[in-house]
């Protein structure tokens, strides 16, 4: 399928992509991410891997596209526990000991 990544055109199949994957441990994930096989990849890696492109050179979104129309899982960035600024602070300050 063709794919336009970075305003470059790549011809991919979701064979080559999971070709390209075997053997690559996947990085925490911190952002969106990709199931490829039993493992999810981050976005970027997977992005970086098949198109042997700088990760600046591309967006998350044009990768999440692309693996989508291959037939590939995606899933959005993970949520981030939002926790009250004061019980942040106290964790980092420690709590007042007693006694």
């Amino acid at each position: 399928m063709r794919c336009i990544i970075a305003n470059f055109a790549f011809d991919l199949t979701a064979r080559e992509v999971t070709d390209a994957m075997s053997g690559v441990s996947p990085e925490p994930i911190t952002g969106p991410s990709v199931q490829i096989g039993r493992r999810a990849y981050p976005v970027k890696q997977v992005g970086a891997v098949v198109t042997r492109q700088d990760r600046r050179d591309f967006t998350a979104g044009e990768i999440i596209r692309a693996m989508t129309r291959l037939g590939f899982t995606c899933h959005p960035a993970p949520a981030v526990a939002a926790a009250d600024p004061v019980e942040a602070a106290s964790d980092l300050l420690g709590k007042p000991l007693e006694g």
